[in-house]
């Protein structure tokens, strides 16, 4: 709890350095509104977690003395009056954002990179930095301490070495040791989650693709996409063994190096047959943005044990924003989410958050309704990674929400068998035990 504690901004210079400011109180962003933080909405920044700047783009906070809302452009003069820039937080994995960073949005020079902008000061009282977010999902596995590339480096040689031909495998390969994913990486450690990319193609035009960006002006895709569709024998060479041997084994189809599985719905069910026919343990999941309700039925006959569906938000007019649909629509996403849960599947939504969108009533009142009439099992509350202002404007938003934590906290009271989380999970842990009250979890584990 951070009751009765004083929260600075934080402020970098020229070069990156970050300072907290003496006389500006941290202010965050709901949406485009400023605001204060909730006392229950900051936590301890934790480990794993970056800061970064906001280039070019003042700090906006309230004035120490008489609480004014202020921007500042330059330093205090005793600090030499250098020109400022605002500051973020990028939130380790297990954690969801409360605020946005609070900074000039709309004077910016430069369209920011795809990530996510968390609002970040300094305690004075603990004198260490405080972030806006809360834990909402238990796994520690994707902590990056578990990722050390000087262990890795020689696993990857060895597997190519061995199995060479095979181009997911080259294609995974270079997601580890290039794009530094933390899924690819477990393929070669022998553990836990590992990707199945296979569809160069995509029904969507997403507002934030990683992977491809196909207008000028739109911001850089941060990876390759994967240009080939894996044959049925390479996927299984690589996800066979890892379900046959890897703890706490999933393997997942629909990754940030692809376009959407559900584009290649034959070669992944064929897939999915070929495993089950092999080896019954672990898990096998599928993350798409469900457009055609036909191949669910064909994922859940071949197999397929969770599907995770994403989603940025469940009114129309926002999730068509931002994915911008080709040849489907948002009733064909809602329709394969029902029919996930008809076909038994565990059904998690990937929800890709924004504060300012995802709290708000309007929004918050569609979410449950979808929840109450699908069953949906678990909601994975993401961080939408995008410039802020580029996502605002492009889905033509206008006021705030009632605070992330509030709406989180409001959704498990209405639906109390309803679970959050950040990541897959495996059929052993579906439903753990004592989940429904299993809310709010404590930041630190």
């Amino acid at each position: 709890m951070s009751r009765n504690k004083t929260f600075l901004t934080l402020v970098a210079d020229e070069r990156g350095e970050v300072f907290e400011h003496p006389d500006l109180l941290m202010a965050g962003m709901n949406g485009l509104t400023l605001c204060q933080p909730d006392p229950d909405e900051m936590i301890p920044l934790p480990e794993g977690s970056r800061l970064f700047t906001i280039p070019k783009t003042p700090p906006i906070g309230f004035d120490r003395r008489n609480g004014q809302q202020k921007t500042v452009t330059r330093m205090p003069k005793s600090w030499g009056g250098g020109s400022l820039q605002a500051v973020s937080a990028f939130v380790t994995p297990a954690f969801t954002r409360t605020l946005l960073p609070a900074a000039d949005y709309m004077n910016k020079p430069v369209e920011l990179t795809l990530w996510s902008y968390t609002a970040v000061g300094w305690c004075v009282e603990e004198e260490c930095f405080y972030v806006a977010a809360v834990r909402v999902d238990r796994n520690r596995q994707w902590e990056p301490q578990h990722f050390d590339d000087r262990q890795l480096e020689p696993l990857v040689r060895q597997r190519l070495e061995r199995e060479a031909d095979n181009r997911l495998l080259v294609q995974l390969s270079r997601c580890a040791l290039d794009y530094h994913c933390f899924a690819a990486k477990n393929l070669f450690f022998g553990r836990w989650e590992a990707p199945l990319p296979c569809s160069p193609v995509c029904n969507a035009q997403c507002l934030g693709c990683i992977s491809l960006q196909d207008e000028p002006k739109a911001c850089q895709a941060s990876q390759d996409r994967i240009d080939f569709v894996p044959t049925v024998e390479e996927i299984c060479a690589v996800a066979v063994p890892h379900l046959q041997t890897a703890e706490n084994a999933i393997v997942s189809f629909g990754q940030g190096c692809e376009g959407d599985p559900i584009m290649q719905i034959d070669t992944v069910t064929a897939a999915i047959r070929q495993m089950r026919r092999q080896t019954d343990r672990g898990t096998i999941n599928f993350n798409t943005n469900a457009s055609i309700p036909a191949a669910i039925d064909q994922l859940a006959a071949a197999g397929l044990d969770s599907i995770r569906v994403s989603l940025n938000s469940v009114q129309e007019h926002f999730y068509n924003a931002y994915y911008r649909p080709r040849c489907y629509s948002f009733a064909d996403v809602l329709e394969s989410i029902r029919r996930a849960k008809q076909q038994g599947l565990f059904t998690m939504l990937n929800y890709l958050v924004f504060p300012g969108i995802t709290d708000r009533e309007d929004e918050m009142a569609a979410l449950l309704k979808l929840v109450d009439e699908t069953g949906i099992d678990l909601i994975q509350m993401r961080n939408l990674s995008i410039d802020p202002l580029l996502y605002w404007s492009t889905l033509g938003a206008e006021g705030k929400g009632i605070g992330m934590k509030k709406m989180l906290d409001l959704l498990k009271q209405k639906i109390p068998r309803l679970q959050y989380g950040y990541f897959n999970r495996t059929r052993e842990h579906f439903y753990p035990p004592g989940f429904e009250n299993d809310w709010p979890l404590p930041a630190q584990l």
